[in-house]
């Protein structure tokens, strides 16, 4: 087993745990043991949970990177991206959603995952070919946020086999942003983004777990 698989197979461990006894009974000891892998090593690789957590948001970058689109519209561009992070929060939806569930009562969770989606929505416009530098980058990096935490709502509830209502709601989130905005710099006017409102903080996205 490569340092690839173990990583997996612990972040596959921990959600488990997560969808049978909630986000806060899960420990790397504990996901190391269910998934019978050496505990030195799992200390080595993963110190903490929040290991676990920036760990399967790069997970989900690089799912989504592998296959970016190089060219087409920025707008679609990002379609596949995102919907891809999804597939990743998909493979482990009972865990992810137990994650979810306890982000209201573990602020500093919330916080890293927060700061973690930021920087995986920076790579998803990169790699979508629209800029991320300066003030209206930065304000792009944010729209993204707001579109993201919009589509992870709408995948808590989504309970079809093809993810139709999560698709359905981040084209309409990223659409809202063409055009409400140009937020994305799409077109030649300049705006201020004026992305869809964000979801409540308890239905604030892992990612990145998602981060």
């Amino acid at each position: 087993m490569d340092d690839a698989e173990f990583d997996r197979a612990l972040i596959a461990a921990a959600f488990q745990l997560a969808a049978e006894k909630g986000w806060r009974g899960v420990t790397v000891g504990s996901a190391a043991r269910a998934a019978g892998l050496p505990l030195a090593l799992a200390r080595e690789r993963f110190p903490g949970r929040p290991a676990v957590l920036l760990k399967f948001g790069r997970l989900a970058d690089q799912a989504a990177l592998e296959e970016a689109a190089g060219e087409g519209p920025g707008r679609d561009r990002l379609f596949d991206l995102l919907m891809r992070r999804i597939d990743t929060l998909q493979s482990h939806r009972a865990g992810v959603l137990a994650l979810l569930r306890a982000l209201p009562s573990e602020p500093p969770t919330a916080l890293l995952l927060t700061l973690a989606t930021r920087r995986s929505m920076r790579w998803m416009l990169d790699a979508a070919g629209i800029p991320t530098r300066g003030i209206n980058g930065e304000l792009r990096v944010r729209g993204l946020c707001a579109v993201w935490l919009w589509t992870v709502r709408a995948w808590r509830s989504d309970e079809t086999e093809d993810l139709t209502a999560t698709m359905a709601a981040l084209d309409a989130a990223l659409r809202r942003a063409e055009q409400a905005a140009e937020w994305l710099g799409w077109g030649s006017r300049p705006a201020t983004p004026s992305p869809p409102s964000p979801p409540p903080a308890e239905e604030a996205p892992a990612p990145d777990p998602a981060a």
